[in-house]
């Protein structure tokens, strides 16, 4: 009777902790997106100093990110899409010239959009836009378009 106590408290234990696990991983994932769109906005407002400065908050999450927090096949993901996004943002964040910028927010850009078809962990509607002209897509948190491209 003992072992089999013991071996409920443990399968219960565990699953609480994987439940913890994706609640942190959700939340952090979140304050990632929310960088991305600060960067995105300042691009969409021709911003180049705003876009500097708040690329450096999105730099911060991805070297913050509790990648342990998510399954191993997203671990995978993570690492290869975070170094592509943190390459990306270091360049926007040393970049004054709004034009390259822009050019550096696209492969940023293709990696949040991978991370967040795959991790589908946003708490908010997220909102895939595209812009012909350049032919670019991004994310949005709003449905109205708000093109860091051009």
């Amino acid at each position: 009777m003992k072992k089999v106590f013991v071996i409920i408290t443990l399968l219960f234990a565990t699953g609480l902790a994987g439940s913890a696990q994706s609640v942190v991983a959700t939340r952090e994932f979140n304050n990632t997106l929310k960088g991305y769109f600060e960067a995105k906005n300042a691009l969409a407002k021709d911003n180049a100093v705003l876009a500097s400065e708040s690329v450096k908050g999105l730099i911060k999450n991805i070297d913050e990110f509790p990648v342990k927090t998510l399954s191993a096949q997203q671990q995978v993901l993570w690492k290869a899409e975070a170094a592509v996004i943190k390459k990306a943002a270091m360049e926007i964040s040393t970049e004054k010239v709004l034009k390259e910028q822009r050019k550096s927010f696209w492969p940023l850009s293709t990696a949040m959009l991978k991370l967040a078809k795959d991790f589908k962990l946003n708490n908010n509607e997220v909102y895939i836009q595209y812009c012909p002209m350049a032919k670019k897509s991004w994310l949005n948190e709003v449905e109205a378009i708000q093109n860091p491209f051009y």
